[in-house]
């Protein structure tokens, strides 16, 4: 599972309407028939409009300057094991969103008219979408990078031929770039992959935009990371403020693992990615200290999401630093590109 909360901005600026995101998240309903649209969604219904969305969102931000966000942005991608676990895709994933937020709503440290904040104080809209593309973070396009230089370049050189800017063979030409094509390392259906070319098997995920202030429009709730849990001293007592971030994500998977019967690996545990950041040693020798076949998946996972491994050591004493080094290069990469998730 894969989720991130990030605040909504337009070139560095915060975004002072919903508009925009809305009209992006709207995309990809242009090229399906009404029968295939997916609509958007929050606690109380299914087919909310657009209009809607924006109207509600843009009217809940009282007091809030344009140097603060007015909403979130979450984003929970769960892995193609995950999905492989639903029956409905659309219907299960809008069931766990609603049983999310309500996570979402426990995980602020706060009080709102004198009581913990539950999900009817979070006013969110949220739509299920079925297709991702490749990013320029992503393994394949960073691994295919040095083709598509060479390929860029020799177009360029076609183009001054064509011009009669320079002398050359446009024929041999042609045939180096469709040389570089075929021998780019990641191919999908014959062809090259390259940045916004669609992902291959099942992509579903949902996009949740979700208002800084809460449904009254009368407190602040924001998940950022400057206002992770901390104690503060009010009325003459301490108490904790902001947004658990760790007990958010720790949460969102164990209501998904019991919900769907999902079995999950090591490798795939929000906690589990913490200790790769905080102790790279320690989590490679709980991973090989795993019953073999957990090993083995867990092994096989980290492959899979872009992860070059080091030589296996046989056993613990074997674990180099110089491993140790390497693995942690190559998850931080994963992690970056969101290929691991939490």
């Amino acid at each position: 599972m894969y989720i991130t909360i990030t605040p909504q901005q337009t070139k560095g600026n915060f975004s002072q309407s919903a508009a925009d995101y809305v009209a992006y998240l709207e995309k990809e309903n242009e090229s399906l028939s009404l029968s295939e649209q997916e609509h958007f969604f929050n606690k109380h219904g299914d087919k909310i409009t657009a209009e809607q969305v924006i109207s509600e969102i843009d009217g809940n931000t009282k007091k809030l300057s344009k140097h603060e966000p007015k909403f979130y942005a979450i984003t929970v991608s769960p892995s193609q094991a995950e999905l492989r676990q639903l029956k409905d895709h659309s219907k299960d994933l809008k069931a766990y969103t609603r049983e999310l937020m309500k996570v979402y709503a426990q995980s602020f440290h706060r009080e709102i008219h004198g009581r913990p904040p539950n999900v009817d104080d979070i006013k969110y809209f949220a739509k299920v979408e079925h297709q991702r593309y490749f990013k320029g973070t992503d393994r394949e396009v960073r691994e295919n990078q040095p083709m598509a230089s060479k390929i860029l370049e020799l177009q360029h050189q076609r183009r001054r031929i064509s011009r009669g800017e320079e002398a050359g063979n446009l024929e041999q030409i042609k045939e180096q770039i469709f040389g570089l094509e075929q021998s780019a390392p990641h191919q999908l259906d014959g062809k090259r992959i390259v940045q916004g070319m669609p992902k291959p098997g099942h992509q579903t995920h949902v996009h949740l935009i979700v208002s800084r202030r809460d449904a009254s429009n009368s407190v602040s709730l924001s998940p950022g990371s400057k206002y992770r849990s901390s104690e503060v001293m009010l009325h003459g007592k301490m108490v904790k403020r902001g947004f658990d971030r760790d007990r958010f994500f720790t949460q969102a998977e164990k209501v998904f693992d019991a919900k769907f019967e999902y079995q999950r690996n090591f490798v795939e545990h929000y906690p589990s990615r913490k200790l790769m950041v905080q102790n790279p040693k320690l989590y490679y020798s709980t991973i090989l200290g795993l019953p073999a076949n957990e090993k083995a998946l867990a092994l096989k996972l980290l492959g899979k999401s872009g992860v070059h491994l080091p030589q296996i050591p046989t056993n613990k004493v074997q674990l180099a630093l110089k491993t140790i080094k390497a693995l942690k290069r190559g998850v931080e990469v994963a992690l970056k590109s969101g290929s691991i998730g939490i």
